[in-house]
């Protein structure tokens, strides 16, 4: 059990996923669906068997394109089907079906619930009555502590601890000599060796993500998964949402502190720090090494350089270079950052000076 938990791309090819995938559908299906309209000339008949990124989608896929930063991976992508607005209809590319509408991300939600009509709720302990479930497999030399769930189909690899009040859900694997401590929660995700995950972690709940409008805000069901490496840390308080349509995932050796909030899709590469509340937005990545101190924030999109560091309270709202120290809100070289405090904190001496002559100015 514990070799398998190693890296993420044994985890992507072998396991079977969280969700009933139903379909499949064709192009024209799921058009009227979605409330969508096919390109001119497109083949209605083409069938389509998942949903997958812009950038990972084959061609049997349907993806979608609702963000401009991702707008130079539409020519080289390899979907059958795309979702996307009329403007960037004539970028895609020549066997690419075309779903042309002015709200991709809603009709990326409906085409979702199509094919993964459970994903609108977790799957936890589908129905059991005893604390372990009867198709649960638990290695000999694994402890399950007094109140602790395990769900159907997950397994617990030998020396493990589930500590009182875990949960672990539906179909999770969690590898050996791994901790999970107490009231801890574990659903939809794959966990490697010798994992430590402190009390009251919470760790594949649904991403945060809504397709947002002045009629309401439309569920966006997330049917990605938490890939968790080996010796990583999570601090108690923690929360790790489960991916979108790809993977969340934390980096073989990555060291976490409590209350962090990692969002869906973020991806965190091997022995990163991340001090006590910081927040990681959704599908920031973070290279190997990189070190960002407590109370940070980190917008989403962006990319953390390998090596980088982030002073603590800073605002990330860009991309970092590796290797570099950045500070501030917004954050910026550290250097720069410097100066400017100097600079504000020069101005201010002035500024009180210039203020406590005209006081005595006035007092005489």
């Amino acid at each position: 059990m514990g070799s398998t938990h190693r890296g993420t791309r044994s985890h992507s090819m072998t396991h079977r996923g969280f969700f009933r995938r139903a379909g499949p559908f064709s192009v024209a299906q799921i058009a009227e669906r979605v409330g969508a309209e096919l390109a001119s000339g497109a083949e209605g008949d083409r069938q389509i068997t998942d949903v997958r990124p812009i950038s990972e989608a084959g061609a049997g896929d349907i993806s979608f394109l609702d963000n401009r930063r991702y707008a130079s991976e539409l020519r080289s992508t390899s979907a059958g089907a795309c979702l996307l607005r009329p403007a960037f209809a004539d970028k895609l590319p020549e066997n690419t079906v075309g779903l042309l509408t002015d709200r991709p991300y809603h009709a990326l939600a409906r085409t979702l619930f199509l094919f993964y009509p459970d994903a609108g709720r977790p799957l936890v302990y589908q129905g059991q009555d005893g604390p372990v479930h009867p198709t649960a497999r638990i290695e000999e030399g694994a402890s399950i502590e007094p109140g602790a769930v395990i769900g159907a189909q997950a397994e617990v690899g030998a020396g493990t601890v589930i500590a009182a009040g875990a949960a672990i859900g539906y179909g999770v694997k969690i590898g050996r000599d791994a901790y999970v401590g107490p009231n801890a929660s574990v659903i939809h995700a794959l966990v490697g060796d010798r994992v430590v995950i402190h009390a009251g972690v919470a760790i594949g709940q649904d991403g945060f993500g809504f397709a947002m409008g002045p009629d309401g805000h439309l569920k966006v069901p997330q049917i990605g998964r938490v890939i968790i490496q080996d010796d990583v840390e999570i601090g108690a308080g923690s929360a790790v949402d489960r991916g979108a349509l790809s993977d969340t995932v934390i980096g073989e050796g990555t060291k976490i502190d409590n209350l962090v909030q990692i969002g869906h899709n973020v991806r965190i590469g091997r022995h990163c720090v991340l001090a006590g509340q910081v927040g990681i937005s959704g599908s920031t990545v973070l290279e190997d090494f990189v070190v960002i101190g407590g109370q940070c924030g980190c917008a989403g999109h962006i990319r953390i350089g390998a090596g980088a560091q982030i002073a603590a309270m800073s605002g990330v709202t860009h991309s970092v270079p590796p290797g570099e120290r950045w500070g501030g809100a917004p954050a910026k070289p550290v250097a720069q950052w410097s100066r400017e405090i100097a600079v504000i904190k020069a101005l201010g001496e002035t500024l009180k000076g210039k203020a406590l002559a005209r006081l005595k100015q006035l007092l005489s």
